[in-house]
């Protein structure tokens, strides 16, 4: 066997052992149907090759050396419609709030901002098929003018317009969120959903039992300027 035959089924053997799991985002539940999904921690130690460049979840592209642009397969997951609630409320949302929601999923957390408070809200995703769904969601509760569902790599967005960062992704592109999650603007919030950012002290951490699933949820609050890390 060949050199190219040998790198050929290399990435093969991991593109199978891929087969099933989908780029970040929320989408059903791990609840629902856990076993034929990862957990977003768990999907670089099931798949080392595939994560081999260290990059984050939902990552496509990018050039030799850029860590940031791997690609790594992880599960959709659902936020409950309860936790969303609160973690609208724990930030404070009001009309005049433009709220970024990264790896958006079906949108849940968009439509609900945008239906609850008025005010404008952004989704990330990479996923098509979850940002279809997205704006299909958007369209039926007639908010379509305050949500705004793009393809776009998180790592590389551009946040600086947020007053409100909602996240539900995992400990390590939390982690690597942090620079961006810096040049909030003062006042600006950031919530997340199971998982904190770094080992930056929240301002407030509140656990919940989900009435959808009954089981319990985290939710972590902080507000920009955000302190530094704890070491």
């Amino acid at each position: 066997m060949n050199q190219v035959t040998t790198m050929k089924s290399g990435v093969c053997e991991v593109l199978v052992s891929l087969l099933g799991f989908a780029l970040i985002g929320c989408g059903a539940d791990r609840r629902d149907n856990p076993s034929p999904f990862l957990l977003r921690d768990e999907a670089r130690r099931a798949a080392p090759a595939a994560a081999a460049s260290a990059g984050a979840p939902g990552m496509t592209g990018g050039t030799a050396g850029d860590n940031r642009s791997a690609v790594v397969f992880v599960e959709f997951v659902a936020t409950p419609q309860d936790v969303v609630e609160r973690m609208l409320e724990m930030a404070g949302v009001t009309k005049s709030d433009v709220l970024y929601d990264l790896g958006c999923g079906d949108g849940r957390i968009l439509v609900t901002a945008a239906r609850k408070y008025g005010c404008k809200a952004v989704g990330y995703d990479l996923d098509p098929l979850r940002l279809q769904e997205a704006r299909r969601n958007a369209a039926r509760h007639g908010v379509s003018h305050l949500v705004t569902i793009e393809r776009k790599d998180v790592l590389k967005a551009d946040l600086q317009e947020a007053s409100v960062v909602t996240l539900y992704l995992g400990t390590e592109i939390n982690a690597r969120l942090i620079p961006q999650l810096e040049r909030l603007r003062p006042g600006a919030r950031i919530v997340s959903h199971d998982f904190a950012v770094g080992d930056i002290p929240p301002d407030k951490t509140v656990d919940m039992i989900s009435h959808a699933d009954g089981l319990k949820h985290t939710v972590y609050l902080w507000t920009c300027p955000l302190p530094p890390e704890n070491r």
